[in-house]
């Protein structure tokens, strides 16, 4: 794999508990459920079960911080300042901004960080509220006050991420956390998953030892839980153990970084930003060898599955219609994961794989350079769609790899119009089309 290669963004549930029940971990014990609330949210034909208190929640950042510093320092130590429980204690929107406030002034946080955490909290408020879900004002206080808590932590004693990072599952579990986030983003009667028997096939070939890899387009910082939650109930082993190709943006961006400590990921720097700093590119492009070998020694023990935008960034919108559509893909990219998995020494697979979900957090209409990007937050329908997998052919030649990836491109493209006319077009599971069977597992 080329140093420079587009490489972007891109853990416990119990099998047999309800599918949107939140079952988290203690630091002391084994898994059990903490009291939760039972919140009526008509998304499907089922009630589900939602949401941990924000004193259980807030009883599971102490159990954190009294144990292994999960989100602290590298070497595994305790916190060497007081950590302040500004948000922990809140108990209104006001006390959670005039705490904002507190710690700006008390010195603990950066101002465009606190102004970046005002932003994310009422944005999510808006979005929750527009689910019109009960206890609305509830839930977005519980979700709110444990994510600026663990941001304030991480500026307190950043996490640095390595090469090949693992979900942090205690004494915190981060997983659930970012699960419970987006949860309540998600328009469950209006999301759809496309040829549900093709990831039990994956789930086979996991099992037999063999590696797959998904071929997949980009859509927002929130794709990983976004998958995670539509395979919950049917695909958990896939939900908690899928490797997220990740750029660097979501492991250093402080709103970002306790979202993506709760999934696997391989650190890469994405070719869009490898000349931000042009004196850092060749440092980037050392860390993304590293990397390469990290992913390579993972993938010769067999049975992983890893997620890749060969895009290198998520999908914007037509600047001149608004539409989003799949990035196009960059055939080295796919090339260089076909090279990986061929040479691995374990049978590969490589299937594409289609998200619809830009609706639940877009991403800013143009690339970045700076960390740090506006949230913008909504409640949406989302589709995830797999295909046949798509062998490579014998030739190797320019035009064959071009060939190749285009043929992947086609197929995410194909199930995108599908999902697009499931949830867009509000045909719901009369989308279905050939290759393309929809279904609402969760109900």
């Amino acid at each position: 794999m080329s140093a420079s290669s587009p490489l972007p963004f891109l853990s416990k549930i119990s099998t047999s508990s309800p599918p949107f029940s939140s079952s988290l971990k203690s630091s002391s014990s084994s898994s059990f459920f903490l009291p939760f609330q039972r919140v009526k949210l008509f998304r499907s034909t089922a009630e589900a079960t939602l949401f941990v208190t924000v004193k259980a929640m807030a009883e599971l950042v102490k159990d954190k911080e009294s144990g292994v510093a999960a989100a602290g320092t590298t070497e595994g130590g305790k916190l060497d300042v007081e950590h302040s429980r500004t948000f922990l204690d809140a108990r209104s929107e006001e006390e959670v901004l005039s705490g904002i406030k507190k710690e700006v002034e008390a010195g603990r946080l950066p101002p465009n960080v606190a102004a970046g955490m005002e932003e994310f909290f009422r944005n999510y408020k808006n979005a929750v509220f527009q689910s019109g879900v009960p206890a609305a004002a509830e839930i977005v206080l519980s979700n709110m006050a444990v994510l600026l808590d663990l941001v304030l932590l991480d500026v307190e004693d950043p996490f640095v991420f390595q090469p090949y990072h693992k979900a942090l599952r205690e004494p915190f579990d981060y997983y659930m956390f970012g699960q419970n986030y987006i949860r309540p983003l998600i328009d469950f009667r209006n999301s759809y998953v496309g040829n549900l028997s093709l990831f039990h096939e994956i789930e086979e070939k996991l099992k037999q030892g063999h590696n797959v890899v998904l071929i997949s387009n980009h859509q927002t910082e929130a794709d990983p839980a976004v998958i995670a939650l539509l395979l919950e109930k049917t695909n958990p082993h896939i939900a908690e153990n899928l490797i997220y190709v990740a750029g660097d943006r979501v492991i250093t961006d402080p709103l970002c970084k306790p979202f993506s400590m709760g999934r696997n990921l391989i650190c890469v720097y994405s070719k869009k930003h490898m000349y931000d700093v042009p004196e850092l590119a060749d440092t980037k492009r050392k860390e993304n060898i590293r990397s390469l070998k990290e992913m390579a020694m993972l993938l010769r023990t067999g049975s992983k599955l890893v997620w890749i935008a060969p895009s290198g960034g998520r999908d914007r919108p037509d600047p001149v219609t608004g539409e989003c559509y799949p990035a196009p893909f960059d055939s080295s990219s796919v090339d260089n994961m076909r090279r990986l998995i061929e040479s691995s020494g374990a049978p590969g697979h490589m299937y594409p794989l289609t998200l619809l979900c830009h609706n639940i957090m877009p991403p800013p209409s143009q690339v970045e350079k700076e960390i740090g990007e506006r949230r913008i937050i909504g409640f949406h329908g989302t589709g995830l769609s797999v295909a046949p997998e798509i062998v490579a052919a014998g030739e190797k030649s320019e035009e064959g790899k071009d060939a190749y990836t285009q043929a992947l491109y086609k197929s995410v493209t194909e199930q995108y119009n599908v999902l697009k006319s499931a949830i867009h077009g509000k045909q719901g599971l009369e989308a279905s089309a050939e290759g393309v069977a929809l279904s609402q597992p969760w109900n």
